[in-house]
């Protein structure tokens, strides 16, 4: 089985065509956010609702700086009809690019026994502005991403990259601490201590702050 990425390696570079013209990853993207995924195939049922429910958010993805890349094994000339069908079937138009070569597949570790050797199963790589993997998620043939997810991580994983905070179970609405985020753990007992009297701690290690703006 091709060997999946990890998380904080570098994306696996990619040429290739897409519904939008050549893509040259990373180069393209230098500096954005990037959300890669994959679905199995063109004109299945479970994928057209994703790529509609990824164009429904698109806007919220604009927002946070994020770029989104569609891919499956099939050819650029089956997507172009497929995004047609979408557009024709549902009223709605796909604005983001269909990637479309064997190669990203194998790279990314999408083939995996759950699909078979020409399907991919539904992978999500979200990639940030320095071309690192941030996160990735793995679902199976059968069941459709929930597109608020993958958002909500995307708001989790900038938290940290531009404040330094990590964030709670179901952040920005957990139990006991709302929206509020984690600050880092102290590593020193001096630490503990300036940390108790600068933010609020349910003991010495895990203490928040209200969420950054």
């Amino acid at each position: 089985m091709p060997r999946i990425p990890l998380i904080w390696e570098q994306a696996p570079a990619f040429s290739c065509p897409s519904t939008r013209g050549p893509i040259n990853f990373p180069e393209d993207y230098k500096g954005k956010w990037v959300v890669l995924f994959s679905h199995p195939a063109d004109f299945t049922p479970v994928c057209t609702t994703e790529f509609i429910g990824f164009q429904e958010k698109k806007e919220e993805f604009d927002k946070r700086w994020v770029e989104l890349i569609g891919y499956s094994v099939d050819w650029v000339h089956s997507h172009i009809a497929w995004v047609k069908n979408i557009k024709e079937k549902f009223g709605v138009d796909i604005e983001f690019p269909i990637a479309a070569h064997p190669s990203i597949a194998t790279k990314y570790g999408m083939l995996q026994p759950s699909a078979d050797d020409s399907h991919t199963v539904r992978a999500v790589f979200i990639i940030d502005p320095e071309g690192k993997i941030a996160a990735l998620m793995y679902y199976p043939l059968s069941n459709g991403r929930n597109i608020d997810e993958i958002l909500r991580l995307i708001d989790s994983l900038q938290m940290t990259a531009n404040h330094g905070r990590a964030t709670p179970a179901n952040w920005p609405n957990n139990s006991i601490f709302g929206s509020d985020v984690i600050v880092p753990p102290a590593w020193s007992c001096a630490e503990a201590k300036e940390n108790s009297s600068n933010y609020e701690c349910k003991d010495w290690y895990i203490c928040t702050e209200k969420m950054p703006k």
